[in-house]
């Protein structure tokens, strides 16, 4: 894309911080200060140390084999994130990575990740753009800096808190041993207790408090984000509708640990309660013009589309089918790849194997070699599913439709030897 004058750019992000600036009335915070585009920090600077550890990071990404070497993805990724971080284009390095997990992160020096993960949920590039105003925004606030000044922080005021408990306990421990008496010991071991115990309270204090700063961060971010994605023309809603779906997922998952996770009350959390988070942006959607767009579905998976069976398999890896069976859900409400999806459906449901799967697996196999867009594989899956089920016939004529369309696949001889084994008898 050609680059723009220095001047123009650096107008067009004070039009666009002047513009979150003046959302500040809405959202109850006060107004954020917002990183000066090309910054480079200072040799000196604490900083410094945080964008060397970053270009490290970077320079280890440029070389990963999970990095996605399809430029016109990149590029269209990239491409969202200067539509809603027009000032931060130039400084800004997009990176989309072939990982299920859902995330996306920006690092201090402008790098910013990209997982599959996230680009096989969102289901339009408005949830996509919400959640990448929410990654500039950490950047945009310099929250990575702040993390690290509040970590350095809690760590040397816990050190102090802890020697002075220690020191304490020592002096204590002393007077009980030198008063002797038949309880001495029984004392000592009771104040060095108490001493490890109060030290615990105070590490556990400390941490609370850090991830408490984060969360204040996090919700800081769905804010500024919310405000850069709106700002762009993207849906308000889209924000909300992306965490709905996080919602839904996590309850769709087979492992109670995490279906539990998001309300589970603890210190520990890092983020706002999901819940609350759909709540706060829906507040926010509630103050924005409604914006439809029929077609925003079908342009996105027009997108992703290339990519879809890929991802859909390294997402059956992390081994959670009920998260995958959801995914595959809201995929299908689009009414397109039909076959693709009805093929891992099955997929995911041969490999989970509960009670009852083996039936619902049998019937997505059906369903996806029905579809014009079905994968040759659907009919070496269907054609063992049948012969589990008892369906020898149907089992041949599967194992001939595979082998028939895929005459040099490697597993021929394989196909071939089950062929022999459902014949008649009597066959030669």
């Amino acid at each position: 894309m050609p680059r723009e004058a220095p001047v123009a750019r650096t107008c067009q992000g004070l039009a666009l911080s002047a513009a979150l600036l003046s959302c500040a009335p809405a959202w109850s915070a006060p107004p954020p200060t917002i990183r000066a585009p090309h910054l480079t920090p200072a040799i000196s600077t604490p900083e410094a140390g945080l964008w060397d550890q970053s270009d490290r990071a970077e320079h280890y990404v440029k070389t990963s084999a999970d990095l996605d070497g399809d430029a016109q993805l990149t590029a269209w990724v990239r491409a969202t994130v200067c539509k809603i971080a027009p000032e931060y284009c130039d400084d800004l390095r997009v990176y989309v990575l072939d990982r299920p997990v859902l995330n996306a992160s920006a690092a201090p020096n402008g790098y910013i990740e990209v997982n599959s993960g996230l680009l096989l949920r969102a289901q339009t590039e408005d949830e996509l753009a919400y959640v990448l105003g929410h990654e500039v925004s950490h950047f945009s606030r310099n929250h990575s800096l702040e993390r690290w000044q509040a970590a350095k922080d809690t760590a040397n005021t816990m050190l102090v808190l802890q020697i002075g408990v220690s020191a304490v306990a020592a002096g204590a421990q002393y007077s009980a041993a030198s008063g002797g008496g038949p309880n001495a010991q029984g004392n000592i071991n009771s104040i060095s207790q108490a001493a490890q115990s109060l030290n615990s309270l105070i590490y556990l204090g400390g941490v609370a408090a850090f991830f408490a700063y984060n969360r204040e961060q996090e919700t800081e971010a769905d804010r500024l984000g919310f405000g850069r994605a709106t700002i762009a023309g993207y849906s308000p809603r889209a924000g909300a509708s992306m965490w709905n779906a996080v919602i839904a997922e996590t309850a769709a998952s087979d492992f109670a640990s995490i279906r539990k996770s998001e309300g589970r009350a603890s210190m520990f959390n890092t983020h706002p309660v999901t819940a609350a988070r759909v709540v706060a942006l829906q507040d926010l959607a509630g103050k924005a013009s409604a914006q439809t767009n029929e077609s925003a579905g079908h342009t996105y998976r027009a997108r992703i589309h290339a990519h879809l069976s890929e991802w859909l398999k390294d997402d059956l890896r992390r081994r959670d089918y009920g998260q995958s069976l959801h995914i595959i859900d809201r995929l299908e409400a689009l009414g397109e790849d039909m076959g693709l999806l009805e093929f891992y459906r099955g997929e995911a449901l041969r490999q989970r194997r509960q009670e009852g799967d083996a039936p619902l697996a049998l019937k997505a196999y059906r369903a996806a070699v029905a579809a014009p867009d079905v994968p040759v594989q659907a009919w070496r899956e269907l054609a063992e599913a049948s012969r589990k089920a008892g369906d020898k016939a149907g089992a041949r004529a599967a194992f001939e439709t595979y082998l028939a369309k895929a005459p040099q696949a490697q597993d021929r001889w394989l196909v071939e030897a089950g062929l022999k084994s459902l014949q008649p008898a009597g066959t030669p």
